[in-house]
This record gives C-alpha cells, sequence and structure tokens, in this order.
C-alpha cells in the first residue's frame, strides 16, 4: 500500500523533516510537556526535603520520581493532552497527570506539594529556557562548529592559492582563496562564543515574582536562596527581579547572537555562489541528479541557495522573538505564550541551512585555472603596489602617475606594465623592484595568513 502523503503546514515538519528530526527532543509539543513534567518534579522532591525536613526519601523513591520525566513517552504526552482538554489548561493539566503517577505510591499526603505556590509561568519560564539551552548545546552549536572546522579545514586546502579580489565587484588587490576562507572562520568562532557565554536565566518566584505565597505558607524558609539554589540545580541562573513572567532578556540576547551566526552564513554563501557563478569553483556532478527540467546542462548552487533562503527565514523569527519577547503589559499579558511555542521554528530552519551547507562545500571543487587565469588578465591590480613604492622614493605625484596609465584602459598587459616601468625616471634596482611584482605575488601576507 502506498503511503500517503502527509499534509505538514510547515516544510520542518514535511519535507525537511529527515534534517530537523532531532530537534523534536527538544521544541516539540512532547518536548516542552516533558521539560514541564521534570520542572515539577524537581521541584516536588527539593521542596520536600526542606518543608517536611523529617521527612526522608528513599532513594529508590527519588529515582521513581524521576523516571517520570526519564521515562517520559509519546503515550504520557498524549494522557497530559487528555487532561488538558478538561482543565483547558496545559501547565494545571501536568500537575494532574504527575498526582495520577504517584497515587499508591506512599505519597499521597504529600500530592498538594505538587506545583505548591506556583504560577504557570514559574514551570514554563523554567522549562523553556532549559530546552533551548539544551537544543543549542547538544544540537545547534555542534552543526555550527562543524561548519566552522569544515571551513577552516578548507581554508587549508587552499592555503597557496593566489586569487583576484573583487572590492565593488571589480578587480582588486589580490589575496588568497585560503584567506577568504579564514575571514569566516574567525567570524564564526567569535560568535560560538559569544552565543556559548551568553547565561540563560530563569523566572521562578510565584504568581508575581516575589514569593507570595511561598513566604506566607512557611515565613521560616529563605525562599529566595531555596529559589536560585533549585535553579541552579536545572542548569540556568534564577532573575531575582521579575513580573508574573521572565523579561526574557537573556533569551533575547541568544536569538540575536545566533541571527549574527545566520547573518555571517548567509554572507559565505553568496560569496560562494558567486565564486561558483565566475567558475573559481566547479560541483561535483551526482549521477541521476538533475539541475534543470529544460537545460540538461546545469549543475546548480541549490544548496547554498536552499541555505541562504532558510537561514533569512529563521532570522526573521529570531529578530521578532529577541524584539518581541522583553515587552510585556504591566505584570503580564499572555502574547509571550504563544510567541514562545515557536522556538523550534527558527531553529529548525537554521539546521536545515546547517546540513545545507556542509552539503554544498562537499561538492565543491577548486578551478586553480580559471583563478590563475583572471589573475593573469588583471595586471592593472598591481597599480598599487607601484604607486606605492614610487611613494617611498619619492617621485613626483606617483598616484597621479598610475592613474593616468591605468585608469579605465581596459585589459593591461604584463607588457604594458614592462613598458611603463621602463619608462620612469627612477634607477635601475628600483625598476627591477618594480618588474618582480606580479599578480601572483602581490599578495601581502595572503598565503602566510
Amino acid at each position: 500500500m502506498t503511503k500517503r502523503m502527509t499534509k505538514n503546514i510547515s516544510p520542518i515538519d514535511g519535507r525537511y523533516k529527515s534534517k530537523t528530526i532531532e530537534l523534536q527532543d527538544y521544541f516539540s509539543e512532547y518536548a516542552l510537556i516533558k521539560y514541564r513534567v521534570k520542572v515539577e518534579i524537581e521541584y516536588f522532591i527539593k521542596l520536600i526535603e526542606v518543608v517536611k525536613p523529617s521527612f526522608q526519601f528513599p532513594k529508590n523513591q527519588i529515582n521513581e520520581l524521576r523516571a517520570i520525566y526519564l521515562d517520559f513517552s509519546e503515550e504520557d504526552a498524549e494522557a497530559v493532552k487528555e487532561i488538558e482538554k478538561v482543565t483547558n489548561h496545559d501547565v494545571k493539566a501536568v500537575e494532574y497527570f504527575i498526582k495520577d503517577k504517584i497515587i499508591g505510591t506512599g505519597l499521597d499526603d504529600k500530592l498538594e506539594f505538587i506545583h505548591f505556590a506556583l504560577t504557570s509561568q514559574d514551570i514554563n519560564n523554567t522549562a523553556l529556557p532549559m530546552s533551548l539551552k539544551d537544543g543549542l548545546l547538544k544540537i545547534l552549536i555542534p552543526s555550527i562548529t562543524k561548519i566552522k572546522e569544515i571551513v577552516f579545514n578548507k581554508s587549508n586546502d587552499y592555503a597557496a592559492i593566489p586569487m583576484l579580489a573583487r572590492t565593488h565587484g571589480q578587480p582588486a588587490s589580490p589575496t588568497g582563496m585560503g584567506k577568504e576562507f579564514m575571514v569566516y572562520v574567525e567570524r564564526l568562532e567569535t560568535q560560538i562564543s559569544v552565543l556559548k557565554n551568553i547565561e540563560v536565566k530563569a523566572k521562578f518566584g510565584g504568581a508575581t515574582g516575589n514569593f507570595n505565597a511561598h513566604k506566607v505558607t512557611y515565613p521560616s524558609v529563605d525562599w529566595i536562596a531555596f529559589g536560585n539554589e533549585f535553579v541552579a540545580d536545572l542548569g540556568l541562573k534564577r532573575a531575582n527581579f521579575t513580573t508574573q513572567i521572565a523579561h526574557y532578556d537573556t533569551l533575547s540576547e541568544l536569538f540575536h547572537a545566533l541571527a549574527r551566526i545566520n547573518t555571517i552564513l548567509i554572507d559565505f554563501c553568496r560569496d560562494i555562489w558567486t565564486y561558483i557563478s565566475i567558475n573559481y569553483f566547479k560541483q561535483k556532478v551526482i549521477a541521476n541528479e538533475v539541475g534543470s527540467s529544460a537545460m540538461p546542462h546545469k549543475v546548480n548552487p541549490i544548496d547554498f541557495e536552499n541555505a541562504e533562503g532558510n537561514l533569512g527565514i529563521a532570522n526573521a523569527i529570531l529578530n521578532h522573538l529577541a524584539s518581541k519577547l522583553p515587552i510585556s503589559r504591566l505584570q503580564r499579558d499572555l502574547t509571550d505564550s504563544t510567541v514562545s511555542r515557536n522556538f523550534g521554528t527558527p531553529l529548525g530552519h537554521t539546521l536545515i541551512a546547517l546540513k545545507s551547507i556542509q552539503k554544498g562545500i562537499s561538492k565543491l571543487e577548486i578551478n586553480e585555472r580559471q583563478i590563475r587565469r583572471d589573475l593573469e588578465e588583471n595586471w592593472a591590480v598591481v597599480a598599487e603596489a607601484i604607486q606605492n613604492v614610487l611613494r617611498r622614493e619619492n617621485y613626483p605625484k606617483p598616484y597621479e602617475a598610475l592613474k593616468s596609465f591605468s585608469r579605465g584602459k581596459g585589459a593591461l598587459t604584463k607588457t604594458d606594465f614592462m613598458e611603463f616601468i621602463d619608462e620612469l625616471k627612477i634607477s635601475e634596482d628600483i625598476k627591477k623592484e618594480l618588474r618582480a611584482i606580479t599578480p601572483f605575488n602581490y599578495v601581502g601576507y595572503a598565503l602566510d595568513l
């Protein structure tokens, strides 16, 4: 029987599902519920230890409690959704689910300490940052780092290849292909470091951020210290001053940092696309692939185009998240709730792009013949070198002399430059120095870097 085509609205879970499936454990509805369960369970364990000091959890009982989220299944998530149909409240459904799991385990008299004195956002604003941090550290950052490493390896492969530079799209002082790849390595290294070092904060402080219910019920407990320690145990830092919800400033930093990485990768994709278009790179031909439905010869740079498109969509959403989430009316409005459910969308598009870039780079083949031909046909780029040596020698108006000789004159040849040098009123030693300059060696430190 032929499998029916799925009717996904988003290509992340449709066309590109195979490229984003590893994100499901962090950004799906199932994942959100699982992370909520984890926060509730860990809070319950720590809370009982504080408010019921005479009670000591047996180790096996703590393990059984943690198994509720460690072994959390899709069937468990469906059970929570069934409860939500009755409660019409997603976090309350998690509370009732956990209580149902605990009944009959010897903790029946402690059921009401599940979700004790909390508001939904204590759970959401801890679960969401935790899932985001995990998804970045385990999936996105390693994938970005992999791209950086691949680009670095290519820079080594191309280290000895001089290349015509193009500023404003016009021939400019030569550079090195390897060095141009290193530009992106350095940019990515800087932003990966920024992304890794952003301190992800959570909100955990009761209905309006003051531990009101906690303090009135157990006034002798230092709830601020409790909250700080609890959130730290989950790998986050607690924001001390909040409303009912997180202010999301650190998540905004995170989204902006990821957007900058994506922007760097867009720049990379466009450069590689252009190098392919001017034949500096060829692409390996994959058997049975079709480049055009009309033109059989085509081998298109589709991987870099696909990546650029997905990175653009990702950044549109990342920038919206970064600018929207830190804003909430008074002690809270609900706009953050629906927006925060889209954390996985830009990360999905980013991951699709990263895999496309990796595939695209693997198909590149350097075309040194074309690169050398371009250098040979653009002797005009050594005009800068000659005029600066003449400046050193205090030659009268060297810039103007080279401008008159070279600007707008079309394709100047080696012969043209040798004749120009011969006519200069300078010593033979300086002429010899100038004749040694070529488009192939006038590269500064590009081949050394």
